[in-house]
């Protein structure tokens, strides 16, 4: 396997070649240069220099991605219709990465499958572990029930008005983990807490969830914001 582990990327951290060279049992010839294109792909798609752990991190998750599917597995992935909502442009990258595993290997990866690759490249991207980006979905999966449920509505998961919502939560999520919340005047709160109190009451409550998910703090300004957005999820039921 010398000749295999020469054609290993560049990998500069010595714990990570230790752990591709794990991997590599894992892989024949073919399977190995399919993956190493599906890395330069995404590396040209994003036009960013990926970080190492992509190449650890994705190259596990296919080859046993791959391995199940062989085996006659069926792939289950919770945050499909979350993660195609929150980062299109990703699943589209994700799309191509799978179309051409599946044409270069011979195997039919699922859909389910594009959802985890997305998943891998926003984690490297924001250099945010895959875990938290899931603990992220999860979040943004349950609120969307809950508002469902609170304004008794039901939104459906391939309109805009979803993909908005979910990319709104998305950003707030981000913006209260990393600690950079809007600023906006306490008068306009004030104005849409007495025009809208159905949608205020629940931006709130939205709002109080996500600071005890994440243990941390959010600005105040954020409950505006998110009362505009539900009134226009509202208002979109109604016309």
């Amino acid at each position: 396997s010398e000749g295999l582990v020469e054609k290993m990327f560049i990998l500069k951290d010595e714990q990570k070649q230790k752990q591709y060279k794990s991997l590599i049992n894992f892989m024949d010839e073919k399977l190995m240069g399919t993956l190493q294109q599906a890395i330069y792909l995404i590396s040209e798609r994003t036009g960013c220099t990926l970080n190492e752990q992509i190449h650890i991190g994705l190259t596990d998750h296919l080859i046993f991605a791959i391995k199940r599917i062989r085996e006659g597995y069926n792939v289950d992935n919770p945050f499909l219709q979350e993660t195609k909502a929150m980062y299109p442009e990703y699943f589209k990258i994700a799309e191509e990465v799978i179309d051409l595993i599946n044409k270069e290997i011979d195997i039919n990866l699922p859909i389910e499958e594009v959802g985890f690759v997305t998943l891998h490249i926003v984690s490297n991207l924001s250099m945010e572990v895959v875990s938290d980006v899931n603990k992220f979905s999860q979040i943004i999966k349950d609120l969307v029930i809950y508002i469902e449920d609170y304004l008794k509505i039901e939104i459906d998961k391939e309109s805009i008005h979803y993909s908005r919502l979910v990319r709104h939560l998305r950003f707030l999520i981000d913006r209260i983990f990393h600690g950079n919340s809007s600023e906006e005047s306490p008068a306009l709160g004030i104005i849409l807490k007495k025009e809208y109190p159905v949608c205020y009451d629940l931006a709130w409550k939205i709002l109080k969830s996500i600071q005890t998910s994440l243990n941390k703090k959010a600005n105040e300004a954020e409950v505006i914001y998110l009362t505009i957005h539900l009134e226009r999820l509202v208002q979109s039921k109604l016309n």
